[in-house]
């Protein structure tokens, strides 16, 4: 019998190449919130995948920000750094076909002493896969990368691939989390991010980048979360926007977020959302911290 073998390993890249798609892939569970927008993610999310013979604990994290200097991409930006500096093997992920000065910044901080694999997403959109292999001699020689996996991760196409090539790395002997975990984050963080992903869904381009979200209760009895949280937004006439018409827009935001709790919760949730004004607050350093920002 295989010793079980486990390890760290992050998943990194530019905004918007499928780094959250992925993570819920191998998982099988959405654990990091998905929408079209970029940067939408803006925590290191961890997804723990164990099979018989591994555990791979996956870091997911935001896209690295090259503009927009505030305290909020700074501390996106530190995230990524500090995950890239604790561990064992690292997933860099581009888009198929695409691959620019964005992608290079994100190269320039790959690790030297650690292996890196180099995971090239969303290859269903190529018809003649032909049509991809000097794509893929172009991207490969700008680092010394220990493999090369195409994927497609919204398909589930040669994931299995990408995890043989990962447990090949995996330094350290024996589970480090309980075998039926699937993240080390709590169920208050991933309530406040499934009510974000939707508001993130539901909004238009530009707001949705103006707010956050912040659980003020979070209560459970037996099968029943109860669950009270208020989405932030940085001004005051932003608040009808995210309210919308009649306040159908935040039932919504409301409604759908609901559903999803309760169907990674397994149980009934009730959830009250409200919306209140706190100016600057993706600029401030200390209300950063207060809302669960690294």
């Amino acid at each position: 019998m295989k010793k079980i073998r486990s390890g760290y390993i992050a998943i990194v890249g530019r905004p918007n190449v499928g780094k959250s798609t992925l993570l819920n892939r191998l998982v099988g569970e959405k654990i990091s919130i998905v929408s079209r927008k970029a940067q939408t993610t803006r925590h290191r999310i961890t997804g723990i995948v164990t099979t018989d013979e591994s555990q791979f604990v996956f870091v997911d994290t935001p896209g690295f920000q090259t503009k927009h200097a505030n305290a909020l991409n700074r501390a996106m930006n530190r995230g990524v750094t500090q995950t890239l500096s604790d561990v064992d093997l690292v997933l860099f992920v581009i888009e198929a076909g695409r691959y620019d000065a964005k992608d290079q910044a994100v190269v320039r901080l790959l690790p030297k002493d650690r292996p890196v694999i180099l995971v090239v997403n969303k290859t269903d959109q190529f018809k003649d896969r032909n049509a991809l292999l000097p794509f893929l001699a172009q991207v490969a020689g700008d680092h010394d990368y220990t493999a090369v996996v195409p994927i497609s991760a919204s398909k589930g196409r040669q994931t299995a691939d990408l995890l043989s090539e990962a447990r090949k790395h995996l330094p350290n002997e024996g589970l480090m989390f309980p075998e039926d975990d699937l993240t080390d984050k709590s169920e208050r963080f991933l309530a406040a991010e499934y009510i974000r992903e939707k508001v993130f869904r539901l909004l238009g381009d530009e707001l949705p980048y103006a707010t956050t979200v912040e659980i003020e209760k979070f209560e459970v009895e037996g099968n029943l979360r109860r669950i009270f949280a208020a989405i932030v937004v940085d001004r005051e006439g932003h608040k009808a926007i995210v309210i919308g018409k009649g306040g159908e827009l935040l039932k919504r935001i409301a409604s759908e977020a609901r559903q999803d709790m309760e169907r990674l919760f397994d149980g009934k949730v009730y959830l009250e959302v409200w919306v209140k004004v706190k100016s600057g607050w993706n600029d401030d350093e200390r209300l950063l911290k207060s809302l669960g920002y690294e």
